[in-house]
């Protein structure tokens, strides 16, 4: 019985997936990256929370700006939170000699 829906796509595409590379690898890319997408997030939303505390003032508004104020907060809440993980995660490295973030890709 032929098994025609099972082809390997990735040596038709180059992809390393499934061959040498496998879940584990894929997590670790996504925790590589994890600093750098909170500190994108980071930025955009302090820089909203400064709009809407620039608005805010404008217009006399308190409201607006205690919206500005907790989204600032929120931001780097959220970075401290990712930053000590990331960390945690580095020193958890170092005691065990396990390497759960794989920078040789």
């Amino acid at each position: 019985m032929d098994k025609l829906a099972q082809v390997n796509i990735g040596s038709t595409f180059g992809s390393r997936f499934g061959q040498d590379l496998g879940l584990s690898n894929l997590v670790s890319i996504i925790l590589s990256n994890a600093m750098i997408i909170a500190g994108i997030l980071m930025f955009v939303l302090i820089l909203v929370g400064g709009f809407g505390i620039i608005m805010s003032a404008g217009s006399d508004n308190p409201e607006g700006a205690a919206k500005g104020k907790k989204a600032i907060t929120a931001a780097v809440i959220g970075f401290i939170i990712i930053f000590a993980s990331y960390w945690i995660i580095k020193i958890i490295e170092t005691l065990t000699g396990l390497q759960i973030l794989n920078s040789s890709l």
